[in-house]
């Protein structure tokens, strides 16, 4: 595939999954967008160590930290955690009767898969820079 074409489905998944995660997160701490407690089933709430809100806080972290993974380059390894954290995200839709949710997450999910898929395609290293740190050299014992 030439390299126009593959950019042409690149760049825009790259910029969803990394601007999209990256403002739920941060709304996470100012609720513009969702009452997000709301989305919590019962089943996953009482489980929870913790008080929904801050739940909800931590999760934001991870939002932000994976929205900020696939725009500052690590695409292939923010992207493949979307995709898990959508589809655990979807699970818990379902115990709360979010159906609709639910399905448009798992649609999401698929589209961080593709997105981890392109850049593989690419060429991009899962974690990038971490292949080309050269192991350190081996030191001569002196007798």
């Amino acid at each position: 595939m030439k390299d126009g074409k593959l950019n042409a489905i690149y760049w825009p998944l790259r910029l969803t999954y990394g601007l999209v995660p990256l403002l739920a997160g941060l709304d996470k701490y100012v609720g513009l967008l969702a009452d997000w407690k709301s989305y919590l089933s019962p089943t996953a709430a009482s489980l929870l160590p913790m008080a929904p809100s801050t739940f909800f806080h931590a999760v934001g972290v991870v939002e932000i930290a994976v929205g900020l993974a696939v725009l500052a380059g690590a695409t292939r390894l923010g992207a493949l955690a979307a995709s898990g954290w959508l589809i655990v995200i979807s699970l818990d839709l379902v115990l709360g009767g979010f159906f609709d949710v639910a399905v448009r997450d798992l649609a999401m999910a698929v589209g961080a898969y593709a997105l981890a898929s392109v850049a593989g395609v690419r060429g991009e290293a899962f974690v990038p820079h971490l292949g080309s740190v050269a192991p350190p050299a081996a030191h001569a014992h002196s007798g």
